[in-house]
Order: C-alpha cells, then sequence, then structure tokens
C-alpha cells in the first residue's frame, strides 16, 4: 500500500489528478540567483565541470528544494550534454553562451558520429541517483534533454543566434543534411533519457526553446516529428514513461504538437491564449506555466497579478505551476517567496 509520504502531487497531475494546490517548480530553479550557488560554481570551475561532477550537480539540483520546498527537483544538467558524448568540441564562455565547432556545411555533418559516448554522461546519471537517494519520496525528479531542432540550432552556428538563422537555412537548402542530424539527436536523446529514469528520474521534459522560429511546414518537420520520435522510442524500452514537452512559441500549433507527440503534459510560455490552451489542450493533457519570469523580477502587485491570472487561467484544470521560461539571474529571492506564497495560500482556499 502506498503511503501517504510518497505520493508525489507532480506526478499525480501527470497521471490525469488534479490537486487542489497546484505542485510548483521553476526552469533553471538551480542556479545564478541563489548565493549558495554561486558559491559551488565558484567551487567547481567551468560550467561544465559543474555539470559532470556528480556531488556538485547533486548538491546545486538539490539547494532549491531545501531553500523553497518545490515539488520537483530538476537535475542540474545542460543540454548540449549530448552533442559533447558526440565528440563535438562544446564550451562555455562567461557572458556569451555556449560555443561548438559548428556543423555549417554538408561535408561537416557527414562526419558526425551517429553514435554518443555515454560513458562522458556517466556522471550525470551518477548525480540523479545521489539526488533521487536524497529527495524525499513526495518530490518528484525530473530529467531532460533538448529537443533535436533546437540542440541542431547550436550545432550547426557553433552558438546561439537571435533567430537561428543558420539552423533554418541549412534545414532549407540541404534538408538531407540536416537530417542527418536530427535523426542523429533523436536516436541519442532516447538512450540517454532512458539512461536517466533508470538512474532515478521520474519524469522526463524535452527543452524545445527555439520551437517558435519555424514556419508551421517546418515546425511538423523538424520540431513535431523528431520529439514523436523521442517519446515512442523512450516508451518502448520504458513502458508509460511521463514525458513533458516545451515547444516555446509554438503558439497555435500547440494542440497539434500534443496530439502529435503523445506527450503528458505541455509547458507553456506566457504569450499563450488562455481559451485556446484550456479548450484544445488543458482538455487533453496537464500544461504547466506560464509566469512570465520578468513578472518575478518586478514581484509587488505586478507579480501577484500575473501569479492570479496564471491561476485563474489553468489552475480549475491540471496544472504544474511554473515560468514561461527559466528563472533569470537578477530575480530577488524575495519575489521567489512571494510567488510560492500566493500559489499555495490558493490552494488552501480552493479546498
Amino acid at each position: 500500500m502506498t503511503r501517504h509520504s510518497d505520493v508525489k502531487p507532480f506526478l499525480e497531475v501527470l497521471a490525469g489528478r488534479r490537486q487542489s494546490v497546484p505542485p510548483i517548480w521553476m526552469m533553471r530553479q538551480a542556479g545564478r540567483y541563489l548565493p549558495e550557488y554561486r558559491d559551488v560554481r565558484a567551487k567547481a570551475g567551468g560550467f561544465l565541470d559543474l555539470c559532470f561532477t556528480p556531488e556538485l550537480a547533486a548538491e546545486v539540483t538539490l539547494q532549491p528544494i531545501r531553500r523553497f520546498g518545490f515539488d520537483a527537483a530538476v537535475i542540474f544538467s545542460d543540454i548540449l550534454v549530448l552533442p559533447y558524448a558526440l565528440g563535438r568540441a562544446v564550451r562555455f564562455e562567461v557572458g556569451e553562451g555556449p560555443r561548438l565547432d559548428p556543423l555549417d556545411t554538408p561535408k561537416k555533418i557527414n562526419a558526425l558520429s551517429p553514435h554518443a559516448d555515454f560513458e562522458k554522461l556517466e556522471p550525470v546519471y551518477e548525480a540523479l541517483r545521489r539526488v533521487r537517494r536524497e529527495l524525499d519520496p513526495h518530490i518528484a525528479l525530473i530529467g531532460f534533454c533538448g529537443a533535436p531542432w533546437t540542440v541542431a540550432t547550436y550545432m550547426v552556428a557553433g552558438q546561439g543566434t537571435p533567430d537561428q538563422a543558420p539552423a533554418r537555412l541549412m534545414a532549407y537548402q540541404h534538408p538531407e543534411s540536416f537530417a542527418k542530424i536530427i535523426d542523429t539527436i533523436v536516436e541519442n536523446s532516447i538512450t540517454h533519457l532512458v539512461a536517466q529514469l533508470k538512474a532515478g528520474a521520474n519524469v522526463l521534459q524535452i527543452f524545445d526553446t527555439w520551437a517558435g522560429v519555424l514556419s508551421p511546414r517546418q515546425f511538423q518537420r523538424w520540431s513535431v516529428e523528431p520529439t514523436r520520435r523521442i517519446v515512442e522510442g523512450v516508451r518502448k524500452k520504458v513502458h508509460g514513461a511521463k514525458i513533458i514537452g516545451f515547444p516555446r512559441g509554438a503558439g497555435a500549433l500547440l494542440a497539434g504538437y500534443v496530439e502529435a507527440t503523445g506527450v503528458d503534459a505541455v509547458s507553456i510560455d506566457w504569450a499563450a491564449d488562455p481559451a485556446m490552451v484550456r479548450e484544445r489542450v488543458q482538455s487533453k493533457v496537464a500544461v504547466q506555466g506560464n509566469l512570465d519570469p520578468l513578472a518575478l523580477i518586478a514581484g509587488g502587485a505586478a507579480l501577484d497579478q500575473a501569479v492570479d491570472d496564471v491561476l485563474a487561467n489553468y489552475a480549475e484544470g491540471r496544472l504544474i505551476f511554473n515560468l514561461g521560461h527559466g528563472i533569470q539571474p537578477e530575480t530577488p529571492i524575495a519575489h521567489v517567496e512571494q510567488m510560492l506564497k500566493r500559489v499555495r495560500n490558493y490552494g488552501k482556499l480552493a479546498l
């Protein structure tokens, strides 16, 4: 018999059971807005050193749980660990973000290794095992990967760009070569996600941060279809695996994404149309989101109103309260506390 303390509200929502107190976590909740994170980061040295040192990655994963009591912990890692395991040079420049050796010609793409060296990612799985041992039983643990389209945008350009034009152009001009990158990421992402589940993750999230720059036809080909293949591939190996999709900026294409991919929940950004989401998306799956991270920085009455809007729009259905994207480094801790209090008070009033 399951003890009450072992029930994870986060997973209850994914299983189809609305919670009167919406479970809450934040994308990038382990990060630079926390002084304890900055201390560990300084000790680790480089960003990838932090990702690949299990005891430190586990520590920063647990820090926001200890401080705020979120309903889920998300493993501290990065979507670009997969290109690293595929043999690509990956580095993080302070203040500039990730840098990779670009796959900007079909010739370079043809030289891409089809198989990742997953020994390089063993520290990620060890960090998951450490976190799972330390987490309270009622708190869920989230593993993740980048969606193939978003990971490919960085691999082609060698860095982030304002509208990811290099990858979009490559996909138009050399679709067969671009498809090789996508196919490689799909197959290796399945292996990576399954390994995270086996290491202790309860649920997975697929981050498609750059989905919103694609035309509807390209969105179907490069975002929806590869994500569907990952979901299907993971569930062939782990029956019933719970998976959240996040096609940021999908807008009106969101309902089709949910139907085609088979995800259990979808994360929405702050620009999503509430009526459309309620009628065409939340009626089928749980939704996660969608507080504007800038409202969290603003605090005060503006934050209260923004939190109330999310709850008014979605809390009558299955909701996981989150941000519409990752928390910003300059976010005051007091504002996170303000948000948490307001969400949890809503739940009490709704009882």
